[in-house]
């Protein structure tokens, strides 16, 4: 199972030799990690994770809805219930399982970022299988309660420069309070996630902006809603906050007069409907937008997900459980009332990401190819991939370039898997880069500076961290 040297690297050998070349300049970099979700709890309070199960099953829902897709319950592998109700809680069971069924991410990316962890962080070079199981979970369980397995001394580790969680607009961020105040050098910034407070098609939309308002002491109309948004936006820019994040089922925007919108605001606080809602919604995307101009936060859209579509599955464990699905998605008409409005202000930074690849030659590429507020997030969840990122890249360099992208980000939960993660992306980038260089498309030196830009720079710039 040990790691190639050359793994996803050109089989063309001039290629190859170029893209070790171009992969050696990066390998080490800093890693900046601009939007993900893990838990900020971790690093206030730096506390030993409990067991391997807990650390790359348990939070990790590439791998429980793979396991589940082939029966496996996710009461037996430890995923808390809505209800309360009784799941494994034996670590050793879990991971059992996981060795058994481990042959179902044969060819998937989640095998490389498992594998690469494995024998980075644990030095272990076995494959896991059911043969072995107990043996790697002592090995693992040995090495998790050492001080260098903490959370800060991971991230170190890790080479970590920046890392952003993701955060609820109602959330008080008291863990990020303590990381500031621990005088540990690591830095863990917020992102705003404003979901919950603008997503009227939800049963607890009218209760949540009560919550969000009172919090903000605001009136609760919708001129004190939108005052609320900027409230809550400044507190999370002073615990370091440099971006907001907005998961919506389209990318949809609108730009109502301020009587429409708050007529519109009354409706979905009263009695919300379908249409109501998604009008909302597209209101208030173009009003985000309206507030990164005013306060400087990076405003990332992520579009296109059909959350929790089982049924069965959402009113037993909750969301992200695994079960949201890419559907198709468009760009030009729902985003034109946005961009009309701002899509020329040099004081936006608007980061598109899609689930639908279909879009980002016919409409995302041209359009961050144009218009200066936009940008292109890296291929994202399900294309988050070897195969992905390639497509990534094939399908908008053309048309947008390098410098209208913003690098990689790891968007994950697994957080043994991010400096896997990272590797992947730059493995990747260097083969698509040698492959233009052999093909005499770019110098070398060239492709040096591109690959620097898109390991490191990119990010850094565009979250503006």
């Amino acid at each position: 199972m040990a790691l190639h040297p050359d793994r996803l690297f050109p089989i063309e050998a001039d290629a190859r030799i170029i893209a070790r070349r171009l992969y050696r300049t990066v390998e080490r970099l800093p890693i900046i990690s601009p939007h993900g979700h893990t838990e900020p709890r971790w690093y206030a309070e730096n506390e030993a994770f409990p067991d391997p199960a807990s650390l790359f099953v348990k939070p990790d829902h590439y791998i429980f809805r793979m396991l589940y897709s082939q029966g496996v319950a996710l009461e037996d592998l430890g995923v808390p219930r809505v209800d309360g109700g009784p799941t494994e809680t034996d670590g050793r069971k879990i991971w059992r399982l996981f060795a058994r069924h481990f042959h179902l991410f044969r060819g998937t990316p989640s095998r490389l970022w498992f594998e690469h962890s494995l024998e980075t962080i644990f030095d272990i070079t076995d494959r896991l299988c059911e043969a072995n199981a107990d043996a790697l979970y002592d090995r693992i369980s040995d090495r998790i309660g050492q001080p260098s397995m903490r959370p800060r001394a991971l991230y170190e580790q890790f080479g970590i420069e920046v890392i952003s969680t993701t955060d609820a607009a109602t959330d008080d961020l008291r863990y990020h309070d303590a990381v500031l105040q621990s005088g540990w050098k690591g830095r863990v910034v917020p992102a705003y996630r404003p979901d919950a407070v603008v997503d009227a098609s939800r049963s607890d939309f009218a209760e949540n902006v009560e919550k969000f308002t009172g919090l903000a002491g605001t009136p609760l109309t919708y001129q004190g809603y939108l005052d609320a948004h900027r409230a809550r936006r400044a507190y999370f820019k002073a615990r370091g906050a440099t971006a907001t994040d907005h998961g919506h089922p389209s990318a949809r925007t609108a730009n109502l007069s301020p009587a429409e919108a708050a007529s519109l605001f009354d409706l979905v606080m009263s009695r919300p409907d379908p249409q109501a809602a998604e009008l909302f919604r597209a209101q208030m995307l173009t009003e985000m937008a309206g507030m990164s101009v005013e306060d400087g936060l990076v405003m990332q859209i992520h579009p296109g997900s059909f959350r929790n579509h089982n049924p069965q599955l959402f009113e037993r464990f909750g969301a992200d459980k695994g079960a949201d699905i890419p559907r198709a998605t468009s760009y030009v008409e729902e985003l034109k009332p946005l961009l009309d409005a701002y899509g020329n202000d040099p004081r936006l930074t608007l980061i598109l990401f899609t689930l639908d690849e279909t879009s980002y030659s016919r409409e995302l590429a041209p359009l961050a190819g144009h218009y200066p507020a936009l940008r292109l997030g890296p291929a994202w969840w399900f294309h988050d991939s070897p195969e992905g990122m390639r497509r990534f890249r094939e399908l908008t360099t053309e048309t947008a370039g390098f410098y209208n992208t913003v690098g990689f980000n790891d968007d994950t939960r697994a957080y043994l898997s991010i400096p896997a993660r990272h590797d992947m992306a730059r493995r990747v980038d260097c083969a698509f880069l040698a492959r233009l260089i052999a093909d005499h498309r770019l110098d070398e030196d060239e492709g040096a500076e591109i690959a620097h830009d898109l390991a490191y720079r990119l990010a850094k710039n565009a979250y503006k961290l």
